[in-house]
């Protein structure tokens, strides 16, 4: 399994749900996409991310530590998950992508969601997020819609955002580089 990097078709198409008697083929899915965000220092990955046009992600917001690691791994994995409710003020802040090494955009975001989804073994659960956790939420979120940050940005922005991308990748971005010196 590895991160695919824009301009990937699959990171522009709408996912497809996972039905219930998918959801155990896809346990182990989960888990390696859990291993590939953390390796390379990734607070959540879609399911596009990895070239899957599913509706899976894998959030966790945790801190890192000096070193940059996340010292104690708490992924939380929503399959098919729903925003029901944005507000909030909205927050315009940078964001990097795995799937955009090299580069951060700034996009606005409301600061608070809820989200339905169902776990790893199917059960329905609930969650309520703000600050950079909802940020973090929605971003995964317009994955699975085909969205990229690119979207997010007029015309003028995407172009020069576009350019830069385009630069860090002739310099060797890899996905977890949000710069390139």
């Amino acid at each position: 399994m590895r991160i695919v990097l824009a301009p990937n078709p699959v990171l522009r198409e709408k996912s497809e749900p996972i039905s219930l008697e998918e959801i155990k083929k896809f346990r182990s899915t989960a888990k390696q996409m859990a291993k590939l965000m953390y390796k390379n220092q990734g607070c959540g990955l879609a399911a596009p991310q990895v070239g899957i046009g599913k509706r899976l992600i894998v959030v966790d917001v945790t801190p890192p530590d000096e070193d940059g690691k996340v010292a104690e791994q708490n992924p939380t994995f929503f399959i098919n998950p729903v925003i029901t409710k944005m507000w909030g003020d909205k927050q315009l802040e940078d964001e990097g992508c795995l799937s955009i090494p090299g580069i951060q955009v700034p996009i606005e975001r409301y600061n608070n969601v809820i989200i339905e989804a169902l776990d790893l073994d199917g059960e329905p659960f609930t969650v309520e997020a703000e600050g950079f956790h909802a940020r973090a939420l929605q971003h995964e979120m317009d994955h699975l819609d085909g969205t990229t940050m690119f979207e997010h940005l007029n015309a003028i922005d995407r172009i020069e955002a576009l350019k830069e991308y385009d630069i860090a990748l002739k310099s060797g971005a890899k996905p977890g580089d949000t710069s390139i010196e």
